[in-house]
């Protein structure tokens, strides 16, 4: 078991001045009881906390680190922006054109792109684009899928919201929360009936087409086609938020994965390399609505840093470059197999949900397709598995509802070690 001495004591100093102590509530360890980790370093694959205990890393910062942390090229990239160009002007660079240029070449359905500071801000003005656009003002969301933390998002959502247990936020006004409509996850009848009795209403879907807040929850490729010709038919605009899969499971992202265009996309994570982004984009005719072209108001005093695009744009090269999505591939079905293989020793069969290098390790053996099937899962069994794998050295999610990711820089040892720590966590479970 890890000592955390120093963890304990900043933990306590940070809750004198830091609501609850930390600056995003899933740090909090509150679902999975004990101490949060102060890291104070991270190097590829692994992090080290300021106890000086070292941990194979399967957080990579919630996502963006498919390359590891501290990657030379993006690292030597930042550095050399940093001494030579500068941290921010205020004013445009040449560097916005050229990622923007580069995400339109990646992903097909981007013609137009904003830059923006982070997923929240991407999915938040991706929305009032689409109300703008539309001239309509309802929207509707998926039970527990998270678009971060905007009003409009704060219902019935997942991650953080719904791993303290608390699915509407005070805060959110009446008037927002009606506008809020809630469908089932891979069910487009909950869907047709929402649009049916609010016609002529909706402005917007917005769905994560690979779920990584409710644990991992891929949709099937039939219905995001029938949600692509439904909002075909009623004029609706369909949002992908890919924040989190965009760029993970494949190069153009689930929508390359699947064959459906969004007609708007929301990024962020990978595309900072590490560095805060976001960034929401689609098609021209939609993005031409966006000031100071349009009457649709935007505005970020560091959206398109040198830092952020520096990272990002060098992370971006890399993944054309050298491809890794078969190798991220090959590992993650590599620990895929060995947990299946531990939960068959042991007569277990809870449920393994894995889109590439995104994976969930549920404990319930209800299949799960969605908001109501995720929480059958047992969040007290994955409290002790959790702590078990990290007195063996490796660090999850502090939460049954968060993702699991691999990195390309995982070697082939701590995938083997990451298999044994599974199957002694398992039995830990369960005592």
């Amino acid at each position: 078991m890890p000592q955390l001495t120093k963890s304990a004591e900043l933990f306590e100093l940070a809750k004198k001045f830091i609501p609850g102590g930390v600056n995003s509530p899933v740090r909090a360890f509150k679902s999975v009881g004990g101490t949060p980790i102060y890291m104070a370093k991270g190097e590829g694959a692994y992090m080290t906390d300021v106890d000086g205990n070292t941990y194979l890393d399967y957080v990579g910062s919630w996502g963006p680190f498919i390359l590891g942390s501290m990657q030379p090229r993006v690292t030597a990239a930042i550095e050399y922006t940093l001494r030579n160009i500068g941290s921010s002007f205020g004013t445009p660079i040449e560097m916005e054109i050229e990622i923007a240029e580069l995400l339109s070449r990646i992903v097909p359905s981007i013609e137009m792109v904003r830059m923006v500071n982070s997923g929240t801000e991407a999915t938040m003005s991706a929305v009032r684009l689409a109300r703008g656009y539309t001239g309509r003002d309802k929207i509707i969301k998926f039970e527990g899928c998270y678009h971060g933390h905007g009003d409009s998002f704060l219902i019935k959502a997942g991650s953080g919201v719904l791993t303290l247990g608390s699915p509407d936020s005070p805060g959110v006004t009446k008037g927002t929360a009606a506008d809020t409509l809630n469908a089932t996850y891979n069910d487009i009848e909950s869907v047709r009936l929402l649009v049916n009795e609010n016609k002529g209403d909706i402005a917007a879907i917005i769905i994560e087409p690979v779920a990584g807040n409710t644990g991992v929850i891929p949709a099937k490729k039939e219905f995001l086609v029938a949600l692509r010709e439904l909002c075909d038919q009623e004029g609706i605009i369909l949002i992908f938020d890919e924040v989190m899969c965009g760029f993970r499971v494949a190069l153009g992202g689930a929508q390359e994965l699947y064959g459906v265009t969004p007609d708007l996309t929301t990024m962020g994570k990978i595309i900072g390399g590490g560095l805060p982004v976001g960034a929401f984009g689609g098609k021209r005719q939609i993005m031409e609505n966006v000031a100071p072209l349009g009457a649709v108001y935007q505005a970020g005093t560091l959206s398109g840093n040198p830092l952020a695009l520096t990272a990002g744009l060098e992370t971006l090269k890399i993944l054309m470059e050298e491809n890794p999505y078969p190798e991220l591939e090959r590992k993650a079905a590599f620990l895929e197999a060995g947990f299946r293989e531990n939960m068959q020793k042991l007569g277990l069969n809870y449920v393994q949900n894995r889109v590439g290098s995104m994976a969930c390790l549920f404990f319930t053996e209800t299949p799960v397709v969605d908001y109501k099937s995720a929480i059958t899962a047992d969040s007290a069994k994955y409290g002790k598995y959790f702590h078990s794998m990290l007195d063996q050295g490796i660090y999850l999610a502090p939460s049954q509802f968060e993702a699991m990711f691999t990195s390309f820089v995982h070697t082939e040892e701590d995938l083997e070690k990451t298999v044994k720590a599974n199957y002694n966590a398992l039995v830990a479970a369960h005592q």
